[in-house]
């Protein structure tokens, strides 16, 4: 599989693969969603608006143009074959790791990140999963589906272990979700990012994998997306959050999922998602 960099790329990501430390690409698929879609046109919406906001971060004191980050857009998946799609996202992360580099996947949906972090998962046995969210995705399947936007933690989970998935702002799911949850399998803090730091002292020498979606804000600051939960939090409590993994020693990869752009006609949650891939792709390079 050869990858190229993209004519459109994200802000000034633009090395060649070969020479880049952090690859960058998007998943244009929102085949499972149960809701609102269109979180597939999320990736080239990111990267046109990416224009908008600066290289450097005041948040990082990092700029982007001291780093070689490869942007090869949106992967060729199959319309309506999700199995095989899920296949080529888990390859591609697969080869990106391989060849020595780290990967942030935008997604799309949420089920795309079972695949990137099946793929961690095989390069890092003892891998630790953070994740924000305002749905549990712990269901067993849904909808007739056994892997889905609102199943894949819970398939996660069964490679790798208890104990292994700390979730944070959790305030939406069926009640068996949290049910199971509460039994000891995985670490919940519902409403919130309380505790946060506190993991991130547990984790801060393991190899820790970051799932964002980014319907963990509150629809006041992110209202495009496909299922908005009412409750959630502020967007200086996310950066706050950023400023917290910096602590971590070992982020493998991250991804950010779930901005359905044209849900959201002043662009306000294309903005978010923009400048939170920024801040992320800095904090892979930093580590």
């Amino acid at each position: 599989m050869k990858f190229n960099k993209v004519d459109l790329s994200f802000q000034s990501c633009d090395a060649t693969y070969d020479e880049a430390d952090v690859v960058i690409f998007s998943v244009p698929m929102d085949a499972t969603t149960s809701f609102r879609p269109g979180t597939r046109f999320a990736g080239n919406a990111i990267r046109v608006d990416s224009v908008g906001i600066e290289w450097y971060s005041p948040y990082r004191n990092m700029d982007l143009k001291d780093y070689k980050t490869c942007d090869i857009g949106d992967l060729n998946i199959p319309v309506g074959d999700v199995e095989e799609a899920l296949n080529i996202v888990y390859e591609t992360t697969k080869q990106i790791i391989n060849d020595g580099k780290k990967a942030i996947m935008v997604g799309g949906e949420h089920l795309v990140s079972y695949s990137t972090i099946k793929a961690y998962h095989e390069k890092y046995s003892d891998l630790f999963v953070i994740h924000f969210d305002a749905h549990t995705d712990l269901r067993d399947e849904f909808l007739g589906r056994k892997l889905s936007h609102a199943t894949f933690m819970k398939h996660a989970h069964e490679f790798l272990g208890d104990g292994k998935i700390f979730q944070f702002g959790i305030r939406s799911g069926d009640k068996k979700e949290f049910e199971w949850a509460q039994e000891g399998h995985i670490f919940q803090q519902k409403f919130n990012f309380d505790y946060l730091d506190e993991t991130i002292e547990k984790l801060k020498d393991k190899p820790v994998y970051i799932t964002i979606d980014l319907d963990v804000l509150d629809p006041s600051v992110f209202p495009g997306t496909g299922t908005p939960e009412p409750g959630g939090m502020q967007y200086k409590d996310l950066l706050k959050a950023f400023d917290s993994f910096e602590k971590l020693n070992n982020i493998v990869g991250c991804d950010i999922v779930e901005l359905a752009p044209m849900l959201d006609a002043s662009g306000a949650s294309t903005m978010v998602a923009v400048k939170s891939l920024r801040e992320l792709v800095l904090l892979l390079h930093r580590k």
